[in-house]
């Protein structure tokens, strides 16, 4: 734990409420976890949302009431389809309002803001700008904006600094990689395993779902498949094939049931993944994961040992007759899934505020303010 304690305003967002209902908001539930992470750390957390949302912070600053957000979102059902949303909406731009007029009332000189929904909370974080600003957990393609950002995966961070990179001596040292951050407590290991195949997440082919389908098929195996439907699996007349069980949307008990149950979870997203969290939260069950070998799977997901990284349609039938058979151990699963463990992270984070407050602090990020401090005596006690 560092020695420096931090004043955190923690932004939620404006179509979400940050408690555990919602739980198919990635970013949402970042927030929640964040608070979670750092709770008894010894740093002032003050979170700014719906007047219901309930995360472990010291200070629940609300700034969007229940009917002002009802008249927007209330009759969305985000658990049978995907989030929508409006940032000039009378529901952004009033938590907006509200969010920079109680910012301003409790901001002191080195307080740090945190947009978990980026360029979303945007209008909030300029409004402040003397404060530091910090886009943690970077997982989205578009809207980076503030001086410091931590990317949740070498992935994204590659794709950020693009091919232009390449060659090139421009890069911003002080832009990090911290990956997600998970609850233990919030999964059940299992190394008893009943018989089927699990795809959770947007039920929609750009997460390979038609992939699971047709694995599982070839293998004769059964395919639970959880989550909001999107795309031709939303239409009412679309039949799901015989070996295929659509259970609908998964909260966090029902998720807990899924995942340890599961032979192996299919996570053969067709893009670069930022990071997959479903993956870790499958390995903390003790279930194997198949993915995609592009994106964060490539760091995370170890080939043989955690599950297996797939191209071809025959890498998809052999990665799921290998777990079928018991190929991969469900406790080296949850051994790597614990490295994202709140308690592994949490430290992570801090180093980095730290750093960011020095250079706020006028101290520079590299720079050798005394070299006689680093003597022969200082470099051996570095390295022990």
């Amino acid at each position: 734990m560092t020695d420096k304690k931090f004043r955190i305003h923690l932004l939620g967002l404006p179509h979400t409420k940050t408690t555990l209902d919602f739980t198919a908001c990635a970013y949402t539930m970042k927030v929640w976890k964040f608070c979670k992470m750092m709770e008894g750390r010894g740093h002032h957390l003050m979170h700014y949302g719906h007047e219901e949302s309930n995360p472990a912070a010291d200070e629940l600053i609300s700034v969007i009431s229940k009917q002002e957000w009802d008249a927007i979102y209330g009759e969305h059902d985000f658990k049978s389809s995907l989030f929508t949303y409006d940032t000039n909406d009378n529901a952004y731009q009033t938590f907006y309002r509200n969010a920079i007029s109680e910012i301003r009332k409790r901001k002191q000189p080195g307080d740090i803001i945190l947009p978990f929904w980026g360029a979303g909370v945007r209008p909030i974080c300029d409004a402040h700008s003397d404060l530091i600003t910090i886009e943690p957990g970077i997982g989205y393609a578009h809207g980076h904006w503030a001086n410091y950002k931590i990317f949740e995966s070498y992935a994204i961070y590659h794709a950020y600094c693009g091919l232009d990179s390449v060659g090139t001596c421009n890069q911003k040292w002080y832009d990090v990689v911290i990956p997600n951050y998970f609850d233990l407590d919030e999964f059940k290991y299992s190394d008893k395993k009943e018989d089927y195949f699990l795809f959770v997440g947007r039920v929609y082919d750009g997460k390979g779902l038609n992939i699971a389908i047709q694995a599982t098929e070839a293998i004769g195996a059964k395919l639970k498949v959880a989550g909001q439907l999107s795309d031709h699996y939303a239409d009412s007349n679309y039949k799901w094939p015989a070996h295929v069980e659509f259970v609908g949307y998964a909260g966090l008990d029902k998720r807990k049931e899924l995942m340890k149950g599961a032979i192996a979870s299919f996570l053969p997203s067709m893009y670069v993944e930022p990071f997959g969290g479903v993956q870790i939260e499958n390995l903390l069950s003790g279930t194997p994961v198949i993915t995609t070998d592009w994106g964060a799977f490539s760091e995370n997901n170890i080939e043989g040992v955690t599950g297996y990284r797939c191209r071809t349609f025959e890498d998809f039938v052999s990665a799921a007759t290998n777990c079928k058979n018991g190929k991969i151990k469900s406790i080296d699963c949850r051994n790597h899934g614990e490295k994202f463990s709140l308690e592994n992270i949490a430290p992570k984070y801090e180093k980095f505020f730290s750093r960011v407050t020095d250079i706020h602090g006028g101290k520079g990020w590299y720079t050798i303010t005394d070299p006689s401090l680093y003597t022969k005596e200082w470099i051996s006690q570095q390295n022990n």
